[in-house]
């Protein structure tokens, strides 16, 4: 249990500190969010890496997917008529993908907000138990190699924190925590070449495509594939496979600066705060459904 002397250190770590949180749109990254603005309102600057076209159509995602849901209700009440300025004030939308380098940022954008961030978050994944193979790679694998190669370009960076779900996949029994090291499996007797599994993408689609193949069959290919990867390692599916392989990446590229991996084992509704059972999406993790 965290004592509330913990709990004050917390939230005090935050005041006057700028952060990066990528996936804010999803349901784990929105807690986030309206969290940190409810407890620490003195936080400098909260930056949320979007997809879109522009800033404006960013801050429609943002003002839709994240502020206007019913978890910032309570936030809301707290500051009546000045929510928006507030919201203004801390929240900026950075428009960016992990999937591209530099987070697809121009150079002056770049330059702008690497002076200032002190904290990133990455919360963003793809979910999706048995996603296309080449989706999840890229967003799980490859997105962790680039908010590496972002951070260490943050001259002030204070910590690094990465959210990894599932990643030990459906072992029983007392586990004890641990990185997983470069190459490392589940099953016994293999060995993981992640520039391998690369390569085995590419070839995978560069023949689909001299084949003529039609999208929907190029997804159902891309779906079978990372099922039958994952499971050739000892992982029950494609998601915590490649954010296996996201862990590894990090172990591999991370800097000289802390850098935190929380585990949550599966990731339920809220219990109390600020609105106790709220969620968004459902997910079964039997594998066998998934498969």
């Amino acid at each position: 249990m965290i004592g509330e002397m913990d709990v004050d250190s917390v939230v005090d770590y935050f005041r006057g500190k700028s952060i990066l949180i990528t996936g804010s749109t999803g349901f784990l990254g929105k807690v986030l969010v309206e969290k940190i603005l409810r407890v620490q309102p003195d936080v400098k600057k909260i930056f949320l890496l979007i997809r879109a076209s522009n800033v404006e159509s960013a801050k429609f995602r943002i003002q839709n997917e994240v502020i206007g849901r019913e978890i910032f209700q309570v936030l809301k009440e707290e500051h009546g008529v000045g929510f928006h300025n507030f919201v203004e004030e801390k929240i900026c939308p950075l428009v960016g993908d992990i999937m591209h380098e530099d987070f697809g940022l121009d150079t002056a954008k770049l330059r702008e907000v690497s002076k200032d961030i002190d904290i990133i978050v990455n919360v963003a994944a793809t979910t999706k138990f048995s996603e296309r193979y080449d989706v999840a790679f890229n967003v799980n694998v490859l997105g962790v190699k680039h908010v590496c190669a972002f951070t260490k370009k943050c001259i002030k960076l204070k910590m690094l924190l990465h959210v990894s779900t599932g990643v030990i996949g459906e072992q029983e029994g007392l586990i004890a925590e641990k990185a997983f090291f470069m190459g490392e499996t589940l099953r016994v007797g293999t060995h993981l070449d992640i520039e391998s599994e690369l390569n085995l993408i590419k070839e995978t689609r560069r023949e689909l495509r001299d084949a003529g193949s039609t999208e929907k069959d190029e997804r159902k290919v891309m779906e079978k594939l990372g099922l039958k990867r994952a499971r050739n390692f000892g992982w029950p599916n494609t998601y915590v496979f490649t954010k296996a392989m996201g862990e590894m990446m990090m172990g591999l590229l991370r800097g000289d600066f802390p850098v935190v991996i929380i585990r949550p084992s599966i990731i339920t509704s809220t219990l109390k705060e600020p609105l106790p059972g709220w969620m968004e999406g459902i997910r079964c993790w039997n594998s066998k459904l998934n498969s």
